[in-house]
């Protein structure tokens, strides 16, 4: 056997070897990519989730505390504007 035999085996056994390591980057790269899309579909999921949670609690929650205390606010309004008009002036003085 010559140089040029041992040449031509190295040459195949590389093409081998290379094709061997791009199929097997390539299925880890379809797996990654399936993982990939389940964890971002998840997120999606997770998101429209809190977006929901979120508008529940503004809808059931929040509206209804700002008209509550809009009410409170405004008896003390008006508590503190007739307690004005019929507040005794002081300091002697008729001004």
């Amino acid at each position: 056997m010559s140089i040029e035999w041992y040449r031509d085996l190295i040459i195949s056994i590389s093409g081998i070897v290379l094709i061997v390591v791009l199929i097997f980057t390539t299925v880890l790269s379809y797996q990654l990519y399936r993982h990939v899309k389940i964890i971002l579909d998840s997120a999606r999921t997770v998101s429209r989730t809190v977006q929901g949670a979120s508008s529940y609690v503004a809808d059931e929650v929040i509206k209804p505390l700002v008209q509550a205390v809009t009410l409170i606010q405004g008896i003390r309004q008006r508590i503190d504007t007739m307690s004005k008009v019929f507040k005794k002036k002081e300091g002697g003085r008729g001004d």
